[in-house]
């Protein structure tokens, strides 16, 4: 079969054809009397064999080395192949969401769209304060996509740049409490810390609706940070939260014990509630709350101390005459305390 008519069955070119032969992939067998090149039955099954291969991503080196080496050994070199192919998916993705966050910034010339590759590139930096410098930078003039910024909250563990970042989201706009909100539901448990503390300091009913949300999260760290930023809201939601913060129970409840449980956030937990206790529809709620969870906690444990501690900084009839029994406590820490509130009440 003469080059054309190999050309016309196999789709490989002419050209293509030539190139194989000078590089010894594949020889015609014979020739025409008039000096053409005549390909065999076996040139065109190599011929389909390479194309085969070249499919796979194989070089034409790793294809000759296929074919011709009787120790080659595919297994390795296709492993080699999948690993190569990840590498370059992964590139592609970073590339397609790069340019996804440039069109998401609705450039209006060049300039804007160097000027958010720029603020993309310092985000991803190694250096924290390059990180920060590129979240502070951010504006109207030269804005950020939201995506970009909620990935970067997510992923900073720097203190300081996380704070940068987390105000800079809340400029942002539209679509940052939603996405945090994703992060609730990582399975690394820093993510998961991270998204609440951000959805705390995003102002707006979407935000504070997704921290009620988060009040029946499985972390308790998650539940932790979202009941006292809703306690700092005047979410009287949050109460029960706090009441197991003081108690150092937020881990017992509802699933996973968490980084704040036993009481790590009793005194944050007890200021949150005495400021919501400054509604006096809600003042005597709380002080039920604390003196049911009295009721269960043993004398001369922490929990006890810290229940108390907590119901002196509320007002009304209920926590007075709870602290009214508290101060006979068999407990002479729970006494002393419950006795010195009811002395700055009566004014003596």
């Amino acid at each position: 079969m003469l080059i054309g008519d190999v050309a016309r069955r196999s789709g490989v070119s002419a050209r293509m054809l030539r190139h194989y032969e000078s590089l010894g992939l594949v020889r015609p067998t014979g020739r025409t009397g008039s000096g053409y090149r005549e390909y065999s039955d076996e040139d065109i099954r190599r011929i389909f064999h390479i194309e085969s291969l070249r499919s796979l991503g194989l070089s034409l080196r790793e294809v000759g080395r296929a074919l011709d080496d009787p120790g080659f050994a595919p297994a390795e070199l296709v492993a080699g192949l999948a690993r190569r192919t990840r590498e370059r998916i992964a590139a592609e993705t970073e590339l397609l969401t790069r340019l996804h966050r440039i069109g998401a910034a609705e450039p209006a010339g060049w300039e804007d769209v160097l000027r958010t590759v720029a603020l993309l590139q310092a985000l991803g930096s190694k250096n924290a304060d390059a990180r920060q410098r590129a979240a502070l930078a951010t504006s109207e003039e030269a804005a950020l996509p939201v995506e970009a910024l909620v990935e970067a909250v997510l992923d900073e563990s720097d203190p300081n740049v996380a704070g940068a970042l987390r105000w800079a989201l809340a400029r942002a706009g539209e679509n940052g409490p939603a996405l945090l909100a994703e992060g609730l539901d990582s399975p690394a448990p820093e993510v998961r810390e991270r998204a609440v503390r951000s959805l705390a300091e995003l102002p707006g009913e979407e935000a504070t609706a997704l921290l009620r949300d988060a009040l029946a999260h499985p972390d308790a760290t998650v539940r932790g940070h979202a009941a006292l930023a809703l306690g700092a809201r005047g979410s009287a939601d949050a109460i029960p939260t706090l009441v197991d913060l003081v108690v150092g129970e937020t881990g017992r409840r509802g699933g996973t014990e968490g980084a704040n449980a036993k009481g790590a956030n009793d005194v944050d937990a007890a200021d949150a509630l005495s400021a919501l206790a400054d509604d006096p529809a809600l003042a005597d709620r709380i002080a039920g709350a604390l003196v049911d969870r009295l009721a269960f906690a043993p004398t001369g444990t922490p929990a006890r101390r810290r229940l108390t501690q907590a119901l002196a900084d509320v007002p009304g009839p209920t926590a007075s005459r709870a602290l009214g029994s508290l101060s006979h406590d068999e407990d002479p820490a729970v006494a002393l305390t419950a006795r010195y509130v009811l002395a700055l009440r009566d004014g003596r």
